[in-house]
């Protein structure tokens, strides 16, 4: 049968302009090789049983049609009172929240209300892999500004950023705490970029959804049976310290950038259920703007997917209703887990800090001679068992990560033993 020619581009320059999820792809070379796959960030442990009760408790009583397009009212009043102690902020559940098919979703359907053709987006890299695509299937030209990385951590030039910024920028896209570099961006560092958002008229969307993960500097080494936790870390109760916005035993604090001066009027929060309460697959997220901005997400939205899963909506409203120790527990219990996997990496050869918040090591592979991050990363999956994701995924420039992987932790104790034992191969 004779080929078909075709007189049309059959594939849209937007989609031809970037590949398919690196991370994704990762996670499917694992299977293949039966690696230990600390590559892409989704829990390998169970989501909470009572959480997952009422997910099923909701089905049951036939929670199973479309909700109101823009987010279950239970749900939203949620989000409001996790917000008010949480993040001290007011939110009014009618006017300034969408419930979407995740922040994956909340993220695309906030640029595509907000961004015309031609205007700018600036993203610091390396950078979470949907940010650019997000962009460019907005018609925004994003523009890269460096995080770079010294012994005092990740951090930006302050001067460069500024210069990112003119009459064009429509916004810029903050992950904090960061995927992947693991960076808690100060309150110094958010005030500098409200002050440019605010000079420029720029709107800031923040990608917030590892909020309660944040480290001390100091933790706790030990994993496995050394020391019993319950899944989601040691049984602590409401009277274990919190700072004042609510961040559990760490001297670290979650600043919200709608909280500062300026800013609740030009920011977007985007949030969801995945990493707090260990449901990834859930795909329920929402993002917390302004009438005017939150009324143009609610119509892209409607037409992108409808509304998020209902039974799930209510099941996430139970979950946004958990006592604060959850959250002491849930940080308890992946601080131990960074403090004993980055030693692991130091000690096999990697080159990395101890990341400040989410659940992500970025690490430096120079001392292992490969010629690139995409054939280290092969090696490690095929030879030494363990999978993680080549750097360049995270740059706009691929050779701008050659010589970087990301690991995540957010794994059993098992799991991550078993992946250091594999790692010692590498010495």
């Amino acid at each position: 049968m004779a080929k078909p020619t075709y007189s049309k581009n059959r594939i849209s320059s937007k989609a031809a302009s970037f590949t398919e999820s690196v991370i994704r792809e990762m996670t499917r070379e694992a299977a293949k090789y039966n690696s230990v796959n600390l590559g892409q960030g989704f829990p390998d442990f169970a989501a909470p049983e009572d959480i997952k009760q009422r997910a099923q408790e909701a089905i049951a009583e036939d929670y199973n049609q479309y909700a109101i397009t823009w987010g279950t009212k239970d749900f939203r009043d949620a989000i409001v009172e996790k917000s008010k102690w949480f993040l001290d902020l007011d939110i009014d559940p009618e006017e300034e929240i969408t419930v979407t098919c995740g922040s994956t979703e909340g993220m695309i359907a906030g640029l595509m209300a907000t961004v015309d053709s031609g205007e700018e987006v600036i993203v610091f890299e390396p950078f979470y892999e949907n940010y650019a695509p997000d962009a460019i299937l907005s018609d925004a030209k994003p523009v890269h500004v460096p995080l770079d990385f010294s012994e005092e951590g990740w951090s930006f030039d302050p001067d460069r950023l500024r210069s990112a910024f003119n009459d064009r920028t429509k916004a810029i896209i903050v992950c904090n705490p960061n995927n992947p570099t693991g960076k808690v961006f100060s309150r110094e560092e958010l005030e500098f970029i409200a002050g440019l958002c605010i000079e420029f008229d720029a709107i800031c969307f923040t990608d917030e959804i590892y909020e309660h993960i944040l480290f001390s500097e100091e933790g706790e080494r030990e994993i496995g049976g050394k020391r019993p936790l319950t899944a989601h870390g040691s049984p602590l109760t409401e009277d274990t310290p919190l700072t004042a916005h609510g961040s559990p035993i760490t001297d670290r604090e979650h600043i919200c950038m709608a909280t500062l001066d300026g800013m609740r009027d030009r920011t977007v929060v985007v949030n969801s259920l995945s990493k707090t309460y260990s449901v990834t697959g859930w795909r329920v997220g929402y993002c917390i703007a302004p009438p005017d901005i939150s009324g143009a997400i609610r119509k892209v939205h409607d037409f992108l997917t409808v509304g998020a899963a209902h039974p799930l909506q209510k099941a996430g409203a139970y979950a946004l209703s958990l006592p604060k120790s959850y959250y002491t527990e849930l940080q308890a219990d992946y601080q131990r887990k960074r403090d004993y996997i980055v030693p692991v990496l130091q000690d096999v050869g990697f080159k990395c800090g101890s990341p400040e918040g989410a659940y992500y090591v970025m690490a430096d592979i120079s001392n292992f001679g490969f010629a690139n991050d995409m054939d280290f990363t092969m090696h490690l999956i095929r030879e030494i068992g363990v999978a993680v994701i080549p750097g360049s995924s995270f740059y706009h420039e691929k050779g701008l990560g050659e010589k970087q992987v990301r690991f995540c932790f957010c794994k059993k104790d098992e799991t991550l033993e078993a992946a250091a034992e594999r790692l010692a191969r590498l010495k």
